[in-house]
C-alpha cells in the first residue's frame, strides 16, 4: 500500500499566510466576530478578465491551489478533490435575491451557475485543463477531512500518483446575519472575544482556503506523510478520550509517544470543554496547540490546522501565539489533529516527519 506525502500547500487565511514562512505576521483581533482575509493581489495568479465574475471563494481557491501546487513542482494532478461547508453561499445569495427584486423575471444565470459547491474544483480544473476525477465533499466541519480521506485512499489504491485537496469557505452577509440570530456568532457586546477559558457561547466566524498537495512519493520537497484519518459523527465527551487511544493504538503510538497536539478550540465555552477534557488528560504532558483565535471558525478551518501541523514539522518551532501550554519537545516528529463542532463531526488526523 502507498504511502501519502504532503508535497505543497498553499492558505488564503485572516493571517498573512503568503509570502511568509510561519506566522511570524500573525495578529489577534478580539474585536471583531467576523475576521477579514488577508488577500493576495489576485491579477498576480488569475487573468484580469477572469475575476471580475469569480466569488472570492472561487478566486481563494484558486490562488491557494496555485500556491501548492508551485510548492510541489507540479503543473496538474490526478485528481482534485475539495470540501466545504456551505460552498459558494455568496452567489446563492446574490440569484435568490435577484428573484426577489426582479419578480422572478429577467433573470441573469451567472450566479446562479457559479452558486454550486463544487465551483471551486471545477474553475481549479479549467485552469490547469485537468479532465480527471473531481469530486466535492459537502458534510458540515468534516468536509475537509472526507476530500482528504478520499485523497488518501486513492492514492493508496494507485488509482492516482498525485491530488490536490483543500477546504474552501466563505462568509456571504445574509447568512452571516442568520448565524448571528440563531446564536452560532458571539455578540458584539461580548467583546473581547478570547477563545481559550471562554465562558460565552458562539464563535468568531470566518473564511479561508487552504490546500495540499498529496503525492505516493517522497520527494526532495516532501514535509510529512499523513499516516491516518478517522471521522466520528458523534461522541459523548466521555467517549473521546478512549476513541482517541484506539485510534493512537491501531497506528502502534500511544499518547505519550505523540509529539504535538493540534486541538479545534474555537471559543464556544460548551463544544471546547471536548478539548480541555483532553488537556488535562491524556496530553496534559503533550505540547499543545490552537488556531482558531487566528483565523475564525468555519466548516473548513481544521484545514488550517494541518496547514499548522505541516508547518510546525517542516520548521521545527511552534509560535508562542498559537500555544495553549509552555511545554516543549526536542523534536516535533507526529503529530495529532482533534476537530469536532458542538459535539459532532470529529476527526482525528495523524501526520508524522518523512
Amino acid at each position: 500500500m502507498k504511502k501519502t506525502y504532503i508535497n505543497g500547500l498553499g492558505c488564503i487565511s485572516a493571517q498573512k499566510t503568503f509570502d511568509t514562512v510561519f506566522l511570524e505576521e500573525a495578529e489577534v483581533n478580539n474585536n471583531d466576530i467576523f475576521l477579514p482575509l488577508k488577500t493576495p493581489v489576485y491579477k498576480d495568479f488569475i487573468p484580469p478578465v477572469a475575476i471580475r465574475r469569480m466569488a472570492k471563494g472561487v478566486k481563494n481557491g484558486i490562488v491557494a491551489s496555485i500556491l501548492a501546487l508551485r510548492e510541489a513542482k507540479l503543473e496538474s494532478v490526478d485528481a482534485i478533490i475539495t470540501g466545504t461547508g456551505m460552498g459558494c453561499i455568496e452567489d446563492s445569495e446574490k440569484f435568490l435575491k435577484a428573484i426577489l427584486d426582479n419578480d422572478e423575471q429577467f433573470l441573469t444565470p451567472t450566479s446562479f451557475i457559479q452558486s454550486t459547491h463544487n465551483t471551486v474544483g471545477g474553475q481549479i480544473a479549467l485552469g490547469l485543463q485537468c479532465k480527471s476525477y473531481n469530486l466535492t465533499y459537502v458534510n458540515g466541519s468534516i468536509s475537509f477531512e472526507s476530500a482528504l480521506l478520499d485523497a488518501k485512499m486513492k492514492i493508496e489504491e494507485h488509482d492516482a500518483t498525485s491530488v490536490l485537496v483543500g477546504g474552501i469557505d466563505e462568509i456571504a452577509d445574509y447568512t452571516a446575519s442568520l448565524f448571528k440570530l440563531a446564536g452560532f456568532i458571539k455578540k458584539e457586546n461580548e467583546k473581547p472575544f478570547s477563545v481559550l477559558g471562554s465562558t460565552t457561547k458562539g464563535v468568531v466566524f470566518s473564511e479561508g482556503s487552504t490546500f495540499f498537495v498529496l503525492e505516493n512519493e517522497k520527494k526532495e520537497n516532501s514535509q510529512v506523510e499523513i499516516l491516518d484519518i478517522e471521522i466520528i459523527n458523534a461522541l459523548d465527551i466521555s467517549e473521546v478520550e478512549n476513541k482517541i487511544i484506539e485510534f493512537l493504538n491501531s497506528n502502534n503510538l500511544n499518547p505519550e509517544t505523540i509529539d504535538a497536539v493540534v486541538l479545534g478550540y474555537n471559543g464556544d465555552v460548551e463544544s471546547d470543554l471536548y478539548y480541555k477534557n483532553l488537556s488535562e488528560r491524556s496530553f496534559a504532558n503533550t505540547p499543545q496547540m490552537y488556531y482558531k483565535h487566528l483565523i475564525g471558525e468555519y466548516d473548513t478551518a481544521s484545514a488550517f490546522g494541518l496547514w499548522v501541523a505541516v508547518k510546525i514539522i517542516k520548521t521545527q518551532t511552534i509560535p508562542e501565539i498559537i500555544k495553549v501550554n509552555t511545554l516543549e519537545k526536542s523534536e516535533y516528529k507526529t503529530i495529532l489533529l482533534y476537530n469536532q463542532r458542538n459535539g459532532i463531526d470529529h476527526s482525528f488526523t495523524l501526520i508524522t516527519k518523512c
